[in-house]
Parts: C-alpha cells; sequence; structure tokens
C-alpha cells in the first residue's frame, strides 16, 4: 500500500502500538510466573483455556467475578506508587470467590489509560502477578487500551475479571445448615482494603497532611504507603476448610461494610449478632474516625473496621477453623454469633 503524503498515524493520534507492544514483552515473565496446575498462561493469543480435570475438579461449577480498585488508584497515581494495587485488584475479585465456596482458577485485567506509560503500566501488572501468585490463581490474558482525550494526563483506570470452580456439593452459602448459635468468625484485614476511599481521601485533605507526610497510625511509613497497604488474600488459608466443609457461609467485607455484607451469607430469618467489643478497632480507622468525625454507624457501613472477611461456622467445627487458620497465618477471632431475626 502506497504512503499517502501528509498522512495520518495512529501515534500522532495519541496511540502507541509500539509501547503496547513493549509493555507485553515486559509482563510475560509475570504471567508465566502465576502458572498453576490446568493452565498455561500464554500472553498475546485471542482467549485462554483451562483444563478443569487437571485441576481436580469432578463435578464443576464455574464461578466469575469483576471488581475494581475504586478511587484508591487516585492515592497510587498522585503518588507514583503503583506497585500493590494490582495485588487490590486481584483480591477483590478471588475473595468474592470464596464468598460462594469456589477456588480462583485464572485471571483477566483490563488496564485504560490516555498514553501508556510503561513503567507505570508494568509495575500495576507486577502487582496483579504478585496478587496472582498469592491465590494461587493464572494470569492468563488481559486488555491494554489507551485512549487519548478520555483520561487526565497521568491517570489510568482497570478491572479484573476471575474465573474460578467449586464442586457441585462445596458451594456456599448452605442456608438450609445455617441455625441460631452458629459462630461468625473474623478474619483480621490489613487496612481498608480497597473500599471507602473516596471518603478517606476527603477526610486526608481535611488533616492537612501531605502523602508523603508519617502516617499518625503506622510507624515507618509515609500516609500513602500505609493506606496503599493492599488487600489481604485469603486464599490459601480458607480454602481448605471450605473443601473439608466446615464453612456454612462467608461474607466479604467489602463496600457497605459490616453492615450491608454479612446479611448476603445469612438464610431468611437469621441475623448476624456482632459483640462489637470483641475486638479493638485498628489504628488506620481509629485515626480516620477521629479525624473525619465520623460516626460508629457509618464507620461500620462504609469501612470493614478490620474484619475482612466474616465465616459462619457450627460450634462443633469451631476448634478446628479457629486452630487452622491461626496456624496457617491468620488472625482470626470469634465476632458474634447468627440469633433468630
Amino acid at each position: 500500500m502506497s504512503e499517502r503524503p501528509n498522512g495520518l498515524t495512529y501515534a500522532q493520534a495519541g496511540v502507541s502500538i509500539d509501547a503496547g507492544n513493549e509493555l507485553v514483552e515486559r509482563i510475560k515473565p509475570l504471567a508465566k510466573s502465576t502458572r498453576r496446575s490446568g493452565s498455561e498462561p500464554s500472553l498475546g493469543g485471542f482467549g485462554a483455556l483451562f483444563d478443569l480435570k487437571a485441576a481436580g475438579y469432578d463435578d464443576p461449577l464455574l464461578v466469575t467475578t469483576t471488581d475494581g480498585v475504586g478511587t484508591k488508584l487516585k492515592v497510587a497515581i498522585e503518588t507514583g506508587l503503583h506497585g500493590t494495587v494490582g495485588i487490590d485488584l486481584v483480591g477483590m475479585c478471588v475473595n468474592d470467590l470464596l464468598a460462594q465456596g469456589a477456588e480462583p482458577l485464572m485471571f483477566l485485567d483490563y488496564y485504560a489509560t490516555g498514553k501508556l506509560d510503561v513503567e507505570a503500566a508494568a509495575s500495576v501488572v507486577a502487582g496483579i502477578a504478585e496478587g496472582c501468585r498469592r491465590a494461587n490463581c493464572a494470569l492468563v490474558g488481559g486488555e491494554t487500551a489507551e485512549m487519548p482525550g478520555m483520561y487526565a494526563e497521568g491517570d489510568y483506570d482497570m478491572a479484573g475479571f476471575c474465573v474460578g470452580a467449586v464442586d457441585r456439593d462445596k458451594v456456599i452459602p448452605r442456608l438450609g445448615d445455617q441455625k441460631a448459635g452458629d459462630i461468625l468468625v473474623g478474619l483480621a484485614s490489613s487496612g481498608p482494603h480497597s473500599n471507602g476511599y473516596s471518603l478517606i481521601r476527603r477526610i486526608v485533605e481535611r488533616s492537612g497532611l501531605a502523602w508523603d507526610a508519617p502516617a499518625p497510625f503506622a510507624e515507618g511509613k509515609s500516609l500513602a504507603e500505609a493506606l496503599l497497604e493492599p488487600t489481604r488474600i485469603y486464599i490459601r488459608t480458607v480454602l481448605p476448610h471450605l473443601k473439608a466443609g466446615r464453612i456454612k457461609g462467608l461474607a466479604h467485607i467489602t463496600g457497605g461494610g459490616l453492615i450491608e455484607n454479612p446479611p448476603r451469607a445469612i438464610a431468611e430469618g437469621l441475623v448476624a449478632r456482632f459483640d462489637w467489643n470483641a475486638w479493638a478497632l485498628p489504628p488506620v480507622f481509629e485515626w480516620l474516625a477521629e479525624t473525619g468525625g465520623v460516626s460508629e454507624q457509618e464507620m461500620r457501613r462504609t469501612f470493614n473496621c478490620g474484619i475482612g472477611l466474616m465465616l459462619i461456622v457450627d460450634p462443633h467445627d469451631l476448634p478446628d477453623v479457629l486452630e487452622g487458620l491461626v496456624r496457617d497465618g491468620e488472625d482470626a477471632f470469634v465476632v458474634g454469633e447468627l440469633a433468630a431475626a
């Protein structure tokens, strides 16, 4: 095809195919590092295959989740600290799979920006790969979109999509098995995870602190570093108890906090009765509440308040569940029980 005089190119329109190709080459080793049984990550194709039989499933149901990181990304963008938000992206998706009793198998990401910064994007994807390794989940592909005019300079957004599986007889919540007196077990969060950051950013603005100021609630970290602490991923510690049938229900405490999320895992006619004195509010949440003048009810409805997951466990199984979780490194403790509505 002949050249046209004064012809425009895609690069002149603001999209660099070369930069996109460079990013793909940079992240291929990251994808390969997430290899697991049933999957052979290979970027560059039009789709990804997964062998459920090789993963050990007999009568599997597929479970899918999708999520983003929300305005926590603004903290990363404003500070140039991009290395952990990819872990958040994976965590928000794979922890949701646990609420159905499912194991994460493969993950895809969507990364969109106005002008592709290969270094920043590679740092983000490195975090995604780290999150996938923590979840024993294969990073099998994704999409990078460079869209001039859609985003302000330096801005980006991303979404994650995860496919998991669960054998038919291990699906939760087991609503018919739940009863008053079942125990609520909390697993400690690593901080706000990826929820409430529109409010957090307003509170930081009110505090007058710069992002690089020492965090008042975390020794040795800047405010940004402390608030970018990534979402805790609970797959390796919780999955054995799901497969053993010891968990009747599970709530991932995300947007809506401890008020809106637990009812999604509880049978009709039952309610969660929390013992709000069973755990101490972590320092980050104390600082947010005090600095922002946020009411107790608003804190519980917006943030996880230190509880990343809530499990519903029969009293008979409680010792095994608590002992196993603590042995595997979780901070797990009783936070209440189910009661008649």
